[in-house]
C-alpha cells in the first residue's frame, strides 16, 4: 500500500518532468530551425556579395584592356540606336556588356535591386561574337526577373524553400532571348512569395525606388522598375498577375506592357503556388520607350518560341499594326469606382484624353461595370480559394516579412472569425467586410466552378459592352504615384485599376506622361476617395511627398492584340514628350 501510494504521488512529478521535458525539446528543435534558415539565408547573401565582387573585378579589368570615356553616351542611347549601333559594328557587344555591368553595379549599391549578377553573360558574349546572323536582340544586355529560370541560378521568389535549389536549364524565355543574340546578365529582386507590391523579402532585403529612396519601386518586378530607372538596365522581363510589371512602371516612370497570359511562353518560370488557372501570370518587357517593348515582342515572337513551347499560340509579331497611323476610337475613364485614384493619377488620364482628341483620335466615355465584385468575388477568391492555407504553407519556419505582415495576419484569422469581423464591419467598412469574406475562400468543387464560370461571364459582358461602343483600345487610369515603403502590404485592394485586366486577360500597358506637381500636391489634400474610411485615408498616406515622381497612365487592347496595344502606348507617348518639350 506505502509503494502505492509513493508511486501515486511521484506520477504527477514525473508527468509534470516530461511536460517540462518535451516543452524544452519543442523549443530547442524550433531555435534548431530557425537558425538552420537563418544560416541558408546567410549563405544566399553571402553567394550574391561573391557575385557582386567577381563582377566588379571583370569589369575592372576589362576597364583597364579598354579604357574608354563613352560610358555615358552608350547608357544615354535608346534600346534601338544602340541596337542599330551593334548590328553594324561601330559598338562592340562587349564594351555595352561591361558598361551596363558597371553601371548596375552602381544602381544596386544605391537601391539593392540585383538579387545576383550572371556570371555566364560572359559565354553568352563569346558565343553571340561566333554567330555569323545577328539576332534582333544582338548584343543587348538584358535582366531578368527573379523567378524566370536560368541554369545556375537560384527562382527564390524572396522564399526560403526555393534557396539551394539552382535551375537546372533556362526558362524558354531565356532560351529565346539568347537565340535573338540578348545578354542576360541579372536577375532583379522580387517580395517575398511575389504577392505584394512592395519590393522586400527577409532573404535580400528591400529594394528602393532610385528616383526617391523613402518610396518603393512596386512589385512584384520592383527589381527590375529600379535597375531600369536607375539606368543599370535598358531591357528587363518582368511578370504580372495583378499588376507587377505596371505598378513598378507606373512608380519608377518606365513603359510596360503586360501581354495576353501565355502569349509568351510560362515553360520554366516558378510561383510560390501553382495551377492557379482562373487568373493567369503573364511576361512581359519593360524599358524606358515604347518602342524598346516593341523591339523585344517582335523579337520573342518568333519561331524559336513556337517550336520551344507548342502551347504558345504561333502569332508573330504584326509590324503593320503597330505601324498603323490610322485614327483610333479610344474608350476611356478616370475612376473604377471602386478605389478612386489621387488627382493627379485622375489628372492624366484628362490631359491624355484632350492631347489625344486634338491629334484626331475619337473618345468616348466608358463606364467598367461591377469592379468592387471582381475584386473581391473574383481576383482575391481566386488566389485565396482554400482560405489562404496554400500561400501561409510558403513561408518556410514561419518567418514573414514585416512589408508582408497585414496580408499574412487577416489570412491566419480563422474562417469563423473572419466571416464574425466581416458582419461586425459591414456597416462601417463594407469594402474591408467584403475584402474579409473573400479570404475565406471556397468550400466545394462547385463553388470553384460556379466561381471560374463567373469570371467567363464577366469578360463575355465586358467585351460586349466594348464592342457595343466600337471601341479600338481603352485609356485608363493605373495605381500611382510611388508609394512610400511599407504602405503597399496595408492596401491591396488598392490594385483595382490594374487587377481588372488581368481577370479579363487583356493586354495593358503602361506609360509615363507627367509628373506629380506641388497643385497635385495641395489637391490630394482634398482628397476623401470612395468612403473617406482607412483605406482612402492610409491611400492619401502613401502617396503624400512625391512632388516630381512620375505619373502614368494605363493603355488597353483586346485579347491578343499587343500590338494594338504598343501602337496606342507609342500614340501616347509620342504626344506627352510633344507637350513636355513645350
Amino acid at each position: 500500500m506505502r509503494r502505492l501510494m509513493a508511486e501515486t504521488e511521484l506520477a504527477p512529478a514525473a508527468a509534470l518532468a516530461l511536460l517540462c521535458g518535451s516543452t524544452a525539446a519543442v523549443v530547442v528543435w524550433k531555435w534548431l530551425g530557425k537558425r538552420h534558415i537563418q544560416k541558408k539565408m546567410e549563405e544566399a547573401r553571402r553567394m550574391r556579395d561573391e557575385g557582386v565582387k567577381k563582377m566588379a573585378k571583370a569589369v575592372q579589368e576589362f576597364r583597364e584592356q579598354v579604357p574608354s570615356d563613352k560610358t555615358d553616351a552608350i547608357l544615354s542611347l535608346p534600346l534601338l540606336e544602340l541596337s542599330g549601333r551593334l548590328q553594324e559594328g561601330s559598338l562592340s557587344p562587349r564594351t555595352v556588356l561591361y558598361t551596363y555591368i558597371q553601371k548596375a553595379l552602381e544602381v544596386t549599391q544605391q537601391t539593392n535591386c540585383v538579387q545576383c549578377f550572371i556570371p555566364e553573360c560572359e559565354e553568352q558574349l563569346q558565343e553571340i561574337e561566333k554567330q555569323r546572323e545577328k539576332g534582333l536582340l544582338y548584343g543587348i544586355p538584358v535582366s531578368i526577373k527573379d523567378h524566370i529560370g536560368h541554369e545556375g541560378h537560384l527562382s527564390t521568389c524572396g522564399l526560403v524553400k526555393f534557396l539551394g535549389i539552382p535551375e537546372k536549364e533556362d526558362s524558354v524565355l531565356v532560351k529565346v532571348l539568347k537565340k535573338q543574340g540578348a545578354i542576360p546578365f541579372a536577375k532583379t529582386n522580387v517580395p517575398q512569395s511575389l504577392f505584394n507590391y512592395d519590393c522586400s523579402n527577409l532573404i535580400f532585403g528591400q529594394t528602393l525606388n532610385p528616383l526617391n529612396h523613402q518610396k518603393t519601386p512596386g512589385g512584384s518586378s520592383g527589381g527590375e522598375g529600379a535597375l531600369i530607372a536607375g539606368g543599370g538596365s535598358l531591357l528587363g522581363i518582368g511578370s504580372d498577375i495583378g499588376g507587377s510589371i505596371r505598378l513598378p512602371c507606373s512608380f519608377c516612370g518606365l513603359c510596360g506592357l503586360k501581354p495576353t497570359a501565355k502569349r509568351l511562353s510560362l515553360s520554366g518560370i516558378s510561383g510560390p503556388v501553382d495551377g492557379i488557372v482562373s487568373v493567369l501570370c503573364a511576361l512581359g518587357p519593360m524599358a524606358r520607350d515604347v518602342d524598346s517593348l516593341a523591339l523585344c515582342m517582335k523579337a520573342l515572337l518568333c519561331e524559336e518560341m513556337f517550336r520551344l513551347d507548342p502551347t504558345v499560340p504561333p502569332i508573330p509579331f504584326n509590324e503593320e499594326v503597330y505601324s498603323s497611323s490610322a485614327p483610333l476610337r479610344i474608350g476611356y475613364y478616370d475612376t473604377d469606382g471602386y478605389f478612386p485614384l489621387p488627382p493627379c493619377m485622375q489628372r492624366a488620364v484628362h490631359e491624355t484624353r484632350e492631347a489625344l482628341q486634338a491629334a484626331g483620335h475619337e473618345l468616348v466615355l466608358f463606364s467598367p461595370l461591377h469592379i468592387h465584385h471582381v475584386m473581391t468575388e473574383l481576383f482575391l477568391k481566386t488566389f485565396f480559394a482554400d482560405g489562404g492555407r496554400a500561400w501561409l504553407d510558403v513561408f518556410t519556419g514561419n518567418i514573414v516579412d514585416p512589408s508582408l505582415k497585414p496580408q499574412v495576419n487577416f489570412c491566419r484569422i480563422p474562417r469563423l472569425g473572419k466571416k464574425m469581423l466581416a458582419l461586425i464591419l459591414k456597416p462601417l467598412f463594407p469594402r474591408m467586410a467584403d475584402y474579409l469574406n473573400a479570404l475565406c475562400g471556397m468550400r466545394s468543387v462547385k463553388e470553384m466552378w460556379d466561381h471560374q464560370h463567373q469570371i467567363e461571364v464577366y469578360r463575355s459582358e465586358f467585351i460586349a459592352q466594348w464592342k457595343e461602343l466600337q471601341l479600338d483600345v481603352m485609356l485608363c487610369p493605373v495605381l500611382g504615384p510611388a508609394f512610400t515603403i511599407g504602405f503597399p502590404g496595408k492596401l491591396l485592394s488598392a490594385i483595382s485599376s490594374t487587377m481588372l485586366y488581368n481577370v479579363l486577360n487583356f493586354p495593358a500597358g503602361v506609360v509615363p506622361v507627367s509628373t506629380v506637381t506641388e497643385a497635385d500636391e495641395e489637391e490630394l489634400k482634398l482628397y476623401r476617395g470612395c468612403c473617406d474610411d482607412l483605406w482612402d485615408r492610409m491611400l492619401k498616406q502613401a502617396v503624400e511627398g512625391a512632388v516630381g515622381l512620375p505619373v502614368a497612365v494605363q493603355c488597353v487592347a483586346l485579347p491578343w492584340q499587343e500590338e494594338l496595344c504598343l501602337r496606342f502606348m507609342k500614340e501616347v507617348e509620342t504626344l506627352s514628350r510633344a507637350k513636355r518639350a513645350v
